[in-house]
């Protein structure tokens, strides 16, 4: 008895220790936690007060916007989470893709301590990365993005742009510092389709390289603590860094409200206009014989996958470049502001992220370059600045490779001096239930079949043929008044 005892009393002697031993760890967390950010809120208050040195720091674009700007915390967590969730796909050796992988969600938690899987963070939040093998795919493989390139340029400055969303979503727009890419924010239906035609949409860019779709390369989620979730998507920006736009339009097709007031021209500075201004101004896409086919063709098949998938409210986003007049009115300076996040710890004391199951491909030369690529993608040696030429991956495709667009062309297939800058956008709204209460209220106050909510294999058809009517020779777009 007296043996069981002491056997009895040595278990709870052991237990004692271990929940004590539990206490201590937690209490080393927790005042970890608590002396980081102490010295996270005293780097903070000495950014905040300290002024952005000129000439050193200064962006060549617009107005640093710091921590104190409404969307800083925001920015910062999707460059975080984009950084971390791009890396630890890249590190990984490329496959083919499966089923799986168009459903495939990777979670990440980041706060201020760190774990093996995520380094320190500035602000507690979690992140999800949506089918990144199936948009690792799309850059690689169709899109022809470098990866350090794209990661570089994805994670230093940002320009925030305040010309808003053509479409009046409610979205906000960032750009990346060299201005070639479009950070996102969707609503969660949009998302949720998004996933649903991933497949639809990847089988498309597949068989169609050179498709005026928007492109996608990445579909994420930020969460903030207590906070709401924040749907975006990364993709391409349709107008080019190193040209001015002197005129943007969007058109749809539809002629039903489809009219900026030419009064408020002097009030703004390059507006969004639309389908009545291009006809009232007697505007045509002035291509010869050889790009008018060729564009006639691919808009048909982008047509016939959106009919496909039940989208429609999509439009034809075209920006034209005067070459003549070119850039001396420094258009894209004007409108534009610049996001630069700081760092939590310098990149000789910050820990770097571990894969658990991929020691080949932790070693492997593509996983060193990538992390190198991170490690020297610090925003402080990085010039903010738009480049004066294009950049390299418009060239793989046929709309893109004049100065990154089309340059207008006579009947002889000779150049002229515009350059038309065209793509798809909006191809994420389907025709639901709202949209048909939408088409049913509007059509009792005009004409069904020119407002902007039809259904979607209606919509599509008149869409190709008033991009058809625009073009030289194709009589105009007075028809479709």
């Amino acid at each position: 008895m007296a043996a069981q005892q002491q056997q009895v009393d040595s278990q709870e002697d052991i237990s004692d220790d271990v929940a004590n031993d539990i206490e201590l760890h937690a209490e080393k967390i927790r005042r970890e936690r608590m002396e980081k950010r102490a010295k996270q809120q005293q780097a903070e208050a000495a950014l905040t007060r300290s002024d952005t040195k000129k000439g050193e720091d200064a962006p060549l674009v617009g107005n640093l916007i710091g921590e104190d700007h409404v969307n800083y915390v925001l920015m910062y967590n999707m460059l975080t989470g984009i950084r971390i969730g791009f890396s630890r796909t890249q590190a990984k050796i490329k496959r083919p893709l499966t089923d799986d992988d168009f459903t495939a969600r990777h979670k990440f938690s980041f706060d201020i301590v760190g774990n093996e899987l995520t380094p320190s963070a500035k602000y507690d939040f979690k992140f999800k990365d949506y089918a990144p093998w199936v948009f690792r795919s799309l850059r690689e493989d169709y899109f022809h993005l470098d990866p350090a390139d794209y990661l570089l340029s994805l994670t230093s400055k940002y320009i925030l742009s305040e010309l808003g969303s053509p479409g009046k979503s409610g979205s906000f727009f960032y750009f990346s510092r060299d201005y070639r890419f479009i950070i996102k924010t969707i609503r969660h239906s949009e998302h949720q389709f998004l996933l649903g035609i991933l497949k639809q949409y990847y089988n498309h860019v597949k068989e169609n390289p050179h498709t005026l779709l928007s492109r996608f390369y990445g579909l994420h989620r930020v969460k903030l603590p207590r906070g709401r979730k924040i749907h975006f998507v990364i993709m391409n920006n349709l107008f080019p860094p190193h040209k001015d736009i002197h005129e943007t339009f969007d058109l749809k097709g539809s002629t039903v409200g489809r009219e900026y007031p030419e009064e408020l021209l002097k009030d703004k500075n390059n507006p969004v206009l639309k389908d009545l201004n291009w006809i009232n101004r007697e505007h045509m896409l002035e291509f010869g014989p050889e790009k008018r086919a060729l564009l006639t063709e691919q808009l048909r098949r982008d047509k016939e996958l959106l009919k496909s998938i039940g989208v429609m409210d999509y439009s034809l986003l075209v920006g034209i470049h005067n070459m003549r007049r070119g850039n001396r009115d420094n258009l894209r300076k004007n409108t534009l502001k610049v996001f630069e996040p700081e760092f939590p710890l310098s990149h000789g004391h910050r820990r770097r992220p571990t894969f658990s199951g991929t020691s080949i491909a932790h070693f492997s030369s593509e996983a060193i370059a990538m992390r190198r690529a991170m490690r020297e993608s610090d925003p402080k040696r990085i010039a903010s600045q738009l480049p004066d030429e294009d950049t390299g991956e418009r060239q793989h495709f046929v709309f893109y490779r004049d100065e990154g667009g089309l340059r207008a062309t006579d009947e002889n297939n000779k150049p002229e001096h515009t350059i038309y800058y065209l793509g798809v956008i909006d191809i994420l709204t389907p025709y639901t239930t709202a949209k048909k209460v939408e088409h049913i209220w509007k059509g009792l106050k005009a004409d069904r079949h020119k407002i902007s909510p039809v259904p979607a294999e209606e919509y599509g058809e008149r869409f190709f043929a008033f991009m058809k009517a625009i073009m030289r020779g194709g009589g105009g777009g007075e028809s479709f008044k």
